[in-house]
């Protein structure tokens, strides 16, 4: 049975890739410094994915087991030196802290093989991949890096799968949503995994989802916490936010449109696919879950201000867009680390001197006058 090593084992990882090489015929080993988590994946060796839907299926996953990576470092090198994959859940921020442990694992197995390895970062990040290889290089010797070529190889992906914050009680279990997407870009072929497409070129594909999902996501969360609504259905139940969330979609869809040459009508079916999938009343998602960490998605490359800023170059509107990185900027939940942390830095410098350091947009920028306006 082949191996595949996934760093992240919290519910995207269980419920979402690591369920995919599970149901794979792959032996799955998750990563992860939740001690709870590895010892019980090591003792019941499997648990159930239960897809948010009315019929409640579920599916089970096994042939898994656990490693912590700040007490085991060792076994995790000697897993990484047998893996076929080595992916990763954990989030953008969270790369560079493994790197390092990578990068030894790396090392140690292309001493002693020259069998390939495929490295997929499954991150909502654009080139998240590409950031994880930097990281890593910087941790190899120049041998090392040598002997990569035709060993180890790095693939960018898109990953696409609402997995809400929820109470487990202790159960490896995971309620995920039926959808879901994992597109790699590969220009040969790589060993099967079921449910993930290889294409040549990943940008209209990565682009599609995090400026429609992504921003869509946000857009919800930060108008649904300002109207004091709980979750992502209940925010979208409200006609005004509804249509504020489509408003935003149609600018990035006008982008995407101009950028890509996707073709409009099946861009407006995918829009209304997104928002109906949000509406899913099962998935019980917070808004505050999926507003959360207002610093990084508020980012130059993120899913507000990177599509306002590319519709501003192609002459399109960006006044929803800029409205929704207002609402962002009044995401003041004090259980988030980031959110007090913007509040902070508005009380400290104003709003324009915040995007000029978040978002890279200049004080005398338009979007930036539009945002301020909005806010």
């Amino acid at each position: 049975m082949k191996l595949a090593v996934h760093f992240g084992a919290g519910n995207i990882g269980r419920g979402f890739i690591g369920a995919l090489f599970s149901q794979s015929d792959y032996h799955v080993t998750f990563v992860d410094i939740a001690e709870q988590v590895i010892n019980q994946l090591n003792t019941e060796k499997r648990y159930q994915v239960k897809l948010a839907t009315d019929q409640q299926e579920t599916m089970t996953i096994d042939n898994v087991f656990g490693l912590n990576n700040l007490t085991q470092e060792q076994e995790v090198v000697e897993a990484i030196g047998k893996a076929t994959y080595l992916t990763t859940a954990i989030g953008p921020n969270i790369l560079p802290h493994i790197a390092p442990l990578m990068a030894k694992g790396i090392m140690e197995r292309v001493r002693k093989t020259d069998e390939k390895l495929y490295v997929i970062a499954c991150e909502n990040q654009i080139s998240a991949t590409d950031l994880l290889k930097g990281y890593i290089f910087d941790h190899l010797d120049e041998e090392t890096k040598e002997k990569l070529a035709g060993k180890v190889y790095f693939f960018n992906s898109a990953v696409d799968r609402i997995v809400p914050i929820q109470n487990n009680k202790g159960s490896l279990d995971v309620l995920v949503e039926a959808y879901y997407e994992w597109v790699v870009e590969a220009n040969e072929s790589i060993p099967y995994v079921e449910g993930m497409k290889i294409v040549s070129d990943l940008a209209p594909y990565i682009e599609r989802k995090l400026f429609t999902v992504n921003t869509g996501h946000a857009v919800i969360a930060y108008l649904g916490f300002l109207g004091k609504k709980e979750t992502i259905d209940q925010a979208l139940a409200d006609e005004a936010i509804l249509a504020q969330v489509r408003a935003t979609l149609s600018e990035t869809g006008a982008y995407l449109i101009h950028q890509y040459g996707l073709n409009p009508d099946e861009h407006q079916q995918y829009i209304d696919k997104i928002i109906n999938r949000f509406k899913n009343a099962h998935l019980h998602d917070a808004v505050t879950r999926v507003g959360r960490s207002p610093l990084r998605k508020l980012g130059p490359n993120d899913r507000l201000v990177k599509p306002a800023v590319e519709a501003a170059k192609a002459g399109i509107s960006y006044s929803n867009l800029a409205k929704a990185i207002a609402a962002a900027l009044h995401f003041d939940y004090q259980e988030d680390p980031e959110a007090v942390k913007l509040q902070e830095m508005i009380k400290e410098k104003g709003v324009p001197a915040v995007l000029q350091e978040v978002s890279g947009l200049e004080e005398n920028n338009e979007i930036t006058k539009e945002i301020v306006k909005q806010y």
